[in-house]
């Protein structure tokens, strides 16, 4: 059985930062790209990053290049997401996902595990 499972979230100044991190288990976690999405209430789940397979190729939301970082480590099994400079347009419930392909797709039809997210929350 596939889990991910999201933590890190919480209550943040603006122009704070916050760490999330993506513990993966059930899968061949080395085969997947994994993704970052967030949700905020009344708005669809929206792309923010996600990192191939190897971690060699990473892609960004335009609202967060520069301000935000994925990385992973496939031993064991984790991927994070580094979130500086925070907004208060940032809070929303992070969601991560794996997409079992070598491309780094943006949209949420194309990943095939979700975790159950974590809530951030930026005060302005």
């Amino acid at each position: 059985q596939v889990q991910l499972v999201e933590s890190g979230g919480g209550l943040v100044q603006a122009g704070g930062s916050l760490r999330l991190s993506c513990a993966a288990s059930g899968l061949t976690f080395s085969s997947y790209a994994m993704g970052w999405f967030r949700q905020a209430p009344g708005k669809e789940r929206e792309f923010v990053a996600a990192i191939s397979w190897s971690g060699g190729n990473t892609n960004y939301a335009d609202s967060v290049k520069g301000r935000f970082t994925i990385s992973r480590d496939n031993t064991p099994n984790t991927v994070w997401l580094q979130m500086n400079s925070l907004k208060p347009e940032d809070t929303a419930v992070y969601y991560c996902a794996a997409d079992n392909t070598i491309v780094l797709h943006t949209i949420t039809s194309e990943y095939d595990y979700w975790g159950q997210g974590t809530q951030v929350t930026v005060s302005s």
